[in-house]
């Protein structure tokens, strides 16, 4: 299952880790190069050589990808990583893991649907903030209508299945507002930017792809305010530039993950004090104060949605899916 990151288990832990629970079943690639890694010393030494916090399977092997690794067998892929090292090196040290995967927002929907409009949203750890737009996408969840945007079908179409009591809406949210904070804001319009936002998508999942530029599109015709600095620093501030005629929501997918304990209550503390809703979709142990509903069937990856701290929904992590749980 997605746990805290633990940046001090040894690489070669790490990366069976990845492989045997997040990569297997969803990226036959990555499985199979985390476990050829964690059986060759000579490769862990060279992934030893960057600090802790960028040891992380997708990072070293998107920094690969962006610098130009092909798909294929451990053996091959070691041959070109060695040769390529310090171009790898570099783009892991610069760079970091801000996927930014547009169809979480199937995720979101309908817990937004539950919220008085019209709607200011402010998204922690936005990346290239393509999440900002859930009101420009379509969505088919089953059973339901295909549900588009009040001007028409989108370019995007977010496909989610659903199990339980999902209560998917009759319209799309009305956002007046969009914002988002990010260590390192990425823009669409930047071709680097998207390149690395390409590498980020698993190597298979070739419909992550396409919907990436899509997406991409949808925001470049709008661009959404993004500060950068530490969420925690910037949060308040940015949320008072919200339109006070809005309802706030405050929202991350797989965010609070890659912040120390410190770091989450800072935060939870200071979402608690704004005004409107706060929206999480992160991995069962990283907020304890959520009362994880175990009792509901759910896949040992499934993210834990809350709704101002209740948990309503396992949801897959790449918004694929959701199990409603409903209330406690």
């Amino acid at each position: 299952m997605f746990t805290s990151v633990d940046n001090e288990a040894p690489t070669a832990e790490r990366y069976r880790s990845f492989a045997e629970v997040e990569a297997r079943g969803m990226s036959a690639t990555y499985e199979a190069w985390a476990l050829g890694l964690t059986a060759d010393p000579g490769t862990i030494a060279l992934v030893d050589e960057l600090p802790s916090a960028k040891r992380q399977p997708n990072l070293v092997f998107s920094a690969a990808r962006f610098q130009g690794a092909q798909l294929g067998p451990y053996s091959v892929f070691r041959d070109w990583l060695h040769a390529h090292w310090v171009e790898v090196r570099a783009t892991a040290e610069t760079h970091a893991t801000q996927t930014n995967e547009a169809a979480r927002c199937a995720l979101h929907v309908p817990a937004l649907a539950g919220i008085d409009g019209p709607i200011a949203l402010l998204e922690v750890g936005t990346s290239a903030g393509l999440c900002l737009y859930p009101d420009r996408y379509s969505y088919r969840y089953p059973g339901h209508p295909q549900l588009d945007p009040a001007d028409g079908p989108s370019a995007v179409v977010l496909d989610c299945v659903t199990a339980g009591a999902v209560p998917v809406p009759d319209s799309l949210p009305e956002v007046v507002w969009r914002a988002g904070i990010d260590l390192n804001p990425l823009d669409v319009t930047r071709p680097g930017d998207l390149a690395w936002l390409d590498a980020l998508v698993w190597p298979e999942h070739d419909d992550r792809r396409a919907r990436l530029r899509a997406a991409a599109a949808i925001a470049a015709a709008e661009p959404p305010r993004i500060v950068d600095g530490d969420l925690n620093a910037r949060l308040a501030a940015l949320a008072a530039e919200a339109p006070a005629d809005a309802t706030l929501v405050v929202f991350h997918t797989v965010v609070l993950m890659y912040l120390d304990e410190a770091g989450r209550e800072r935060f939870v503390e200071t979402v608690r004090a704004l005004p409107g809703h706060w929206l999480s979709v992160e991995p069962r142990t990283v907020l304890s104060g959520i009362r994880v509903r175990e009792d509901v069937a759910n896949d040992s990856t499934d993210l834990v949605l809350a709704l101002d701290g209740v948990q309503l929904a396992w949801a897959q992590p790449h918004g694929r899916a959701l199990t409603w749980v409903g209330n406690p």
